[in-house]
């Protein structure tokens, strides 16, 4: 899978305004992991393209996604082998790091 990385960090790409999930609202779908790596909607975000060709740029890439989350979504650069989840809280997106002490172990 590509990633966009930089300066040994990758570039994540998550929603964490309320209303919809970028991720979470389609990771039903095959090509989760894909929707928050890919390097040509990370670039298209960095760079504040307008919505109009962000929105084109994913519908041609996955006709199938749930779109709505898109529009508010950010990029997250997050160090190279990090362990992380999305979560979402009504349509509100959040990364929780396996290393921030939050997970239980038995």
């Amino acid at each position: 899978m590509n990633k966009y990385i930089e300066n040994g960090f990758v570039a994540v790409v998550y929603s964490p305004g309320h209303g919809a999930g970028w991720s979470t609202w389609n990771s039903l779908q095959k090509h989760c992991e894909e929707l928050i790596f890919d390097p040509g909607l990370v670039d298209l975000i960095i760079n504040e393209r307008p919505w109009e060709e962000i929105e084109a740029y994913a519908t041609l890439k996955w006709p199938d996604a749930h779109l709505a989350g898109l529009s508010e979504a950010i990029v997250e650069w997050i160090p190279v082998g990090t362990e992380f989840a999305i979560e979402d809280y009504d349509g509100r997106e959040t990364i929780k790091y396996r290393n921030d002490g939050e997970w239980i172990t038995a």
